[in-house]
């Protein structure tokens, strides 16, 4: 069985040179949830020459938006997005220095791309489990379109959350190699 290695996110622009499709992560630190809704107020602010609500640089994206928090937790269930949706917005961002995202689902050739180019990396939550990755949520605290309810934008701070690599600083793409491996492609 192959090592899952455990990452900080402050470390993440780092590692992400070396990380390889198909490998498993337990990611640690600091997050950000935007969806559609943010992703378009943040290509506003950009176009208008404004700051985003948080430091892209390094950063990391998680496509969610979390349900209210039961009583104990941080937030209640949040299961990754489809990460197409956000397809047209995310070159914009890894050019100025996204270091990963986090969601489900295929990446265009353009996302992929530009993971290539800025030594990124796109990884992939288990779709359908939002009750069981907010355990991995430890705080959770809203910095930016408040008004947007579940698309505002969070801060949160995670622990071991369970993510696949799904397109690598290599230009590797897992959806691709599943399709080669099952004679699909």
């Amino acid at each position: 069985m192959a090592e899952i290695k455990r990452i900080n996110t402050s470390d993440l622009k780092d590692c992400a040179k070396d990380l390889r499709v198909g490998e498993k992560i337990l990611l640690s630190g600091v997050i950000h949830t935007a969806r559609d809704a943010a992703h378009k107020r943040f290509d506003a602010l950009l176009n208008e020459g404004k700051a985003l609500p948080f430091d892209i640089r390094g950063a990391v994206i998680y496509y969610a938006g979390p349900t209210p928090a039961p009583k104990g937790m941080a937030v209640g269930a949040c299961g990754p997005t489809t990460s197409g949706r956000m397809d047209r917005f995310a070159p914009r961002l890894l050019d100025l220095g996204l270091a990963a995202m986090i969601g489900k689902g295929e990446r265009s050739g353009e996302v992929r791309d530009a993971v290539k180019r800025n030594k990124a990396v796109y990884l992939c939550a288990t779709g359908g489990a939002g009750a069981l990755a907010s355990k991995c949520i430890k705080k959770c605290e809203v910095i930016a379109f408040e008004e947007l309810g579940c698309e505002s934008v969070k801060r949160m701070e995670i622990e071991d959350f369970p993510l696949v690599v799904a397109n690598d600083a290599m230009g590797n793409d897992l959806f691709e190699c599943g399709r080669k491996a099952f004679g699909k492609a």
